[in-house]
């Protein structure tokens, strides 16, 4: 036998047990993986992440003056610094 036959029959064994199982455990969903990522249909999607995800916070023009002025004297004192160094 070749082995991509053996695989492919191990796949469909595997399919019926997920069934049998799921149908014994009383849920009705099988779900057949084909690859990685997030299965088709699913709740969280791009659009709704997109819809749910926090606002860009905006900075007031004050704010933005005060954290200019802050920096401003750090580089003030940095200069000052290697200026004695």
């Amino acid at each position: 036998m070749e082995v991509s036959r053996i695989i492919a029959e191990i796949d469909a064994q595997i399919v019926k047990l997920q069934q049998a199982r799921a149908l014994l455990a009383g849920t009705t969903a099988t779900t057949k993986r084909t690859g990685p990522g997030r299965p088709k249909g699913s709740k969280n999607t791009a659009a709704t992440a997109a819809a749910t995800a926090p606002r860009k916070r905006k900075l007031s023009p004050e704010g933005r003056k005060r954290i200019a002025d802050a920096m401003k004297k750090r580089w003030a004192e940095r200069r000052k610094q290697n200026a004695k160094g």
